[in-house]
Parts: structure tokens; C-alpha cells; sequence
């Protein structure tokens, strides 16, 4: 096969070029292309790639490239992994939002929709030329945030796409480690939208063990998440980090007007990542990245992709149409559910309803990024509004009215040739 990697000067890549060398019996790559527009992140990340491959034995090809034609060309699947405007975007993202009492965040609330609206319209591009250029059944693999509105958008103009977030992947690591198991006997039942999800299943071995995990782990789960064990054991479900910025929102807010912002702190990681990655002696990633955050993200990206060439049937968690898997929600609502993988994509697995407390908030986020991927889509900044209205994070029609004009003001749509920094 051949894999197209779209924003490979990612600090993430040397970890997805090593998975790839580790699955090779799963997933035959004869081709790898590694696309990115930054010129000097694609001689660094490509050359230490290039170390990988030669130190593992890699007889197939390796392009490295800044033409995404010659990267699309006859792909059978293509991983976007772009972040539009790089890190400075990402400051933007997190300190407006901040500055007015809001939780600042690149991929939730109000930064989430800055993010959406510059990410859209590229990856949509990005998307259409692999429609005519790969080969007739590609399928796209969406890591570009934010995961759940750029993959509603991606389904709502009908392309091949299935998203991928690394946090069920993540906890399913974070619990067989708890366990004393191998990963690959946990099976996290993770269900919500993208960025907004809760465990409500551990199966191991065919039992549910949840109730034990709770039980045993509260403790270090709690700290894992930030958030209080009296909140896991009332709600008997283990919620995603990302839920601290909705159930601790005013304690957040305070944190981020006195601590330096994230997007500052792995803009440092990355130059640091960056230098390492220059030297010719390395020939793996090093333990920095770790620090980056994505923890697992690979694992996640060629699991999918071998299981979705070898029709394997098994069950992963993605971002999908809902196709009333999801009670309470509309079909074409994209949600994060288990599914199952083949060869004609991922079909989500009937859930049990959400208890009120989980669907409510459900449903207040779906409808925003209802507005959200319109919004991007069309560039129309009174949807924008109106996302940020039906926002739980924002909700105020003049906080809604200030942000829409200060975050998206300082937003220009690029142009098809300049994707933005690699994630």
C-alpha cells in the first residue's frame, strides 16, 4: 500500500514511522510519502524518518515531499495530521479566550471554534484533491483538531473519512497498567463526542470490570484527569480529561490566568524536539516527546489503518456518523463510540442510552458543533456567533458577539498550498 502522511513535519511523526516498522507484518507499506510545507520541519523530521526506516530495514519507498499532489497521488491512505497557523494560532486560541473569563482551550470552547474555522476549509481542500488524485477507495484518517466538527465536516461533503483522537487509546494504556494486563486484553466502552467522552465499560476478557477499576484505581484516576473520585464514583463512569474544563470551568479559568499557557510551554517542547531530531546519531524518538502530549496517537493511527485493509471486524473507537448508535442524538451527529472496522469503514456499535446527566451535556455540545462545522464551512462569522451562543463554555450573547470579532478577525483563510504547521 501506499500511505500519504499530510503535515509529517509533526514532532509526532518519528513516533508513527516507528509503528510502522513495528506493525509491518499488519500493515505492507511499499510507499510512504511524508508531506509537509514547512521546508525546514521537513528536512529535520523527514531526515530523523529516514533514520528510522534505514535502522529497521524499510525496503519499501520513501518520498518526502512539500507537493501534495505527488503525496495524494494513487495513495490508498492518507493521515492528516495539520495544525492551521502552528502554535501561534494556538496562543491565540487559548489566551483571548482566557483574557475574558473563559476557559481557553485549542480545541474546546471558544478557541475550539477559532481552531474549526481556520482548520476547516484546508482540510476540506486537502480532502477533495484526495477524492482526485488517490486511489478509488482511500480512505482519510482525520488526527486534526478539533477531531469531532473537521470530521462532521469532512462526512458532510461526502468524503471517505474516519476520525481518530488518541484519549480512548490512551486510558485503554493508563488501565491495563492499573490491572496488570496487556493492553490488548482492555477494551475501554468510551462513548460522547470528540473531546467530551466518559468510560462507561472496561472489558476484560469478555467481564466488565469497571466497577472494580473504580474502586481499586479511584485514586490515581482522579489524579489522572484532575478531577475529584467523589465526581467518577457519583457518576459511575470515568470521564475524559477534556470534561475538566466543564465540570471544574471557573477553577480552570483561575488556573489559566496565573500559570503560562500550554500552547507557550509546547511551543518550547517542539524547538527542543526539533534540535534533537537535527542530530544524525539519533535514529529513534527520544524520551521528550513523551512530553508533548498525543500519548499513543500512532498506535491508535495504524491500528486503524491495518484493520481497516484487512476487513479485521475488530472493535476500535473513532469518530463516526452517529446512525442512531447514540440514543438522544441526531443521525448525522458525529460521535465517539466503539465501532467496528472493515473494510467499508467503521460502523458504530449500538450504545445504551446516556443517563441524563451525561446527554444533557451531550446534546448541548452537539448542537454546537452543528454551528461550529457550518460556521467553518461557509466562513459566515454571524453562524460563528450563534455557535458560541449554543456554547457551554461561552453561552453569553456579548461574550459571544466580543470573541466571535477578536478571535476570528486575526483569521484568513490560506490558501490550498500553505496547510499551516504540522500537529
Amino acid at each position: 500500500m501506499k500511505l500519504a502522511v499530510i503535515g509529517a513535519g509533526s514532532t509526532y511523526t518519528p513516533e508513527l514511522v516507528s509503528g510502522l516498522m513495528r506493525e509491518r507484518e499488519r500493515i505492507d507499506v511499499r510507499e510512504l510519502v511524508l508531506h509537509d510545507i514547512d521546508p525546514d520541519r521537513r528536512e529535520v523530521v523527514g531526515g530523523l524518518a529516514t533514520r528510522i526506516l534505514e535502522r529497521h530495514g524499510f525496503s519499501g519507498a520513501l518520498a518526502i515531499t512539500g507537493e501534495l499532489d505527488r503525496a495524494l497521488d494513487g495513495a490508498d491512505a492518507v493521515l492528516i495530521q495539520i495544525r492551521v497557523g502552528g502554535q501561534a494560532g494556538r496562543l491565540r486560541d487559548e489566551t483571548i479566550p482566557a483574557a475574558c473569563g473563559c476557559v481557553g482551550q485549542e480545541t474546546t470552547g471558544a478557541g475550539g471554534l477559532a481552531m474549526a474555522m481556520r482548520t476547516v476549509p484546508v482540510v476540506i481542500e486537502i480532502a477533495q484533491r484526495t477524492r482526485e488524485l488517490a486511489s478509488g477507495d482511500a480512505w482519510i484518517i482525520d488526527f486534526t483538531n478539533p477531531v469531532g466538527i473537521v470530521t462532521r465536516a469532512l462526512l458532510d461533503a461526502g468524503h471517505r473519512a474516519i476520525g481518530l483522537c488518541n484519549v480512548a487509546i490512551n486510558f485503554q494504556r493508563q488501565i491495563a497498567g492499573h490491572l496488570g494486563v496487556p493492553p490488548d486484553r482492555v477494551l475501554v466502552d468510551q462513548v460522547g463526542l470528540n473531546h467530551l467522552t466518559w468510560i462507561r465499560a472496561v472489558w476484560v476478557d469478555g467481564r466488565d470490570v469497571l466497577a472494580e477499576v473504580i474502586s481499586g484505581y479511584g485514586d490515581a484516576l482522579a489524579h489522572e484527569i484532575g478531577l475529584p473520585r467523589a465526581l467518577i464514583e457519583e457518576l459511575g463512569a470515568i470521564p475524559s480529561y477534556y470534561l475538566r474544563y466543564f465540570y471544574a470551568e471557573r477553577e480552570v479559568v483561575q488556573e489559566q490566568r496565573m500559570t503560562t499557557p500550554r500552547a507557550q510551554t509546547v511551543a518550547e517542547i517542539e524547538r527542543s524536539l526539533l534540535d534533537l531530531y537535527r542530530d544524525p546519531s539519533l535514529t529513534d524518538k527520544p524520551a521528550l516527546l513523551e512530553q508533548r502530549g498525543g500519548a499513543f496517537y500512532s498506535e491508535g493511527a495504524i491500528q486503524l489503518v491495518a484493520s481497516l485493509l484487512a476487513d479485521s471486524g475488530d472493535v476500535q473507537v473513532v469518530d463516526v456518523r452517529n446512525g442512531g448508535a447514540l440514543p438522544g442524538l441526531a443521525d448525522d451527529d458525529a460521535v465517539e463510540v466503539p465501532a467496528r472496522i472493515g473494510r467499508d469503514g467503521a460502523v458504530p456499535l449500538p450504545q445504551p442510552p446516556l443517563a441524563p446527566e451525561l446527554l444533557g451535556l451531550v446534546q448541548h455540545v452537539a448542537a454546537y458543533e452543528r454551528l461550529a462545522a457550518s460556521a467553518a464551512a461557509s466562513g459566515r462569522h454571524d453562524t460563528a456567533r450563534l455557535a458560541l451562543m449554543a456554547n457551554p463554555l461561552v453561552r453569553e450573547y456579548r461574550l459571544a458577539d466580543s470573541l466571535t470579532e477578536r478571535m476570528l478577525a486575526a483569521e484568513t483563510r490560506p490558501p490550498l498550498t500553505r496547510t499551516g504547521e504540522s500537529r
